[in-house]
């Protein structure tokens, strides 16, 4: 039951509050129309209880202010986390909130506060999937509390207008041949097992071809070769702008190489984007960067058959 609300603050008497409420007014009737000291005494400490109910949760959605608000790594179509940083101006209070966040075109799980730390910091993340990549704005932060007993609900509402940058859905991409014009591994040429890099003790299934002699003689145990391999350090990444039209096979596209920075993340690889546009041509290093440019891409070209470009040299 909805008791009051404004555009800032919202009362609701909960179920059990509702059945305490009635248990009360009973009492109290009772007590009026048989004149027991008892019930007065029993009434009383009830209606207290009620008041310290309202005043308590009253207190628990006072003293908060958000500091940022942190969207990380926020993929489209995909769970990802929402930081968001609340400043205590009573240290260490005990709150018991439910946090309530409006973003545009995002569903926002609920997320909980229940205490605040002594130096007046307070962090609580909160699970959002976004609809579509770009920048979404967040509108609002509602804090709610049935604290302590559960019996009236409060609501406060906080306006905000920040704005968080959502990547593109990280397409798993599928694979190409080495020709494809998305993307190319760069790797660090070296001479292979024609390069020995050290010697080590021997292992269980090391080839006998390999042990190293000198060394094994010189600690009387058997020592063989280690070698230098060829190492991937690094994924490059292109993209033309003026190849593609806005639609939904861009999409695929910009999503396509966004998996593909989330592979190179996973393998703890290096990447760049190398973004030809109208303005000229832009290359941008990191996985953070890349992402950030994917997200803000727009395609300016004409093309309206859904046809792939043809690969750039």
């Amino acid at each position: 039951m909805r008791l009051w609300s404004d555009r800032r603050l919202r009362l609701s008497l909960t179920g059990l509050g509702a059945q305490y409420l009635l248990a009360l007014m009973a009492v109290g009737a009772f007590s009026v129309n048989t004149g027991n000291n008892l019930l007065y005494l029993v009434f009383s400490l009830m209606l207290g209880l009620f008041l310290v109910s309202g005043i308590l949760s009253r207190r628990a959605l006072q003293g908060l202010k958000v500091v940022d608000i942190e969207g990380g790594n926020l993929f489209a179509r995909v769970r990802g986390g929402i930081r968001l940083r609340l400043l205590d101006q009573h240290r260490g209070r005990l709150r018991g909130l439910e946090l309530h966040l409006g973003m545009d075109d995002t569903t926002v799980e609920p997320g909980f506060l229940g205490a605040t730390r002594k130096d007046g910091d307070a962090l609580a993340v909160l699970q959002a999937r976004a609809g579509h990549r770009g920048w979404s704005r967040v509108r609002a932060l509602e804090l709610r509390t049935r604290f302590p007993f559960g019996l009236l609900e409060k609501s406060r509402f906080i306006a905000l207008d920040e704005p968080l940058l959502v990547l593109p859905h990280p397409r798993t991409p599928p694979a190409r041949p080495a020709s494809w014009r998305g993307e190319g591994h760069r790797s660090l040429a070296q001479e292979g097992t024609s390069s020995p890099e050290g010697a080590r003790p021997l292992r269980l299934g090391d080839a006998p071809g390999r042990v190293h002699w000198k060394r094994t003689a010189q600690r009387s145990q058997p020592w063989v070769r280690t070698f230098e391999e060829e190492r991937p350090i690094g994924l490059h990444l292109r993209l033309d702008l003026t190849a593609w039209a806005p639609g939904r096979p861009f999409e695929r596209e910009l999503e396509r190489l966004s998996g593909a920075v989330l592979q190179a993340r996973l393998q703890k690889r290096e990447s760049s984007l190398e973004v030809q546009s109208e303005e000229g041509l832009r290359e941008v290093h990191g996985h953070a960067a890349c992402w950030r440019a994917l997200a803000l891409a727009q395609a300016t070209g004409t093309q309206e058959d859904g046809s792939e470009p043809a690969p750039l040299s």
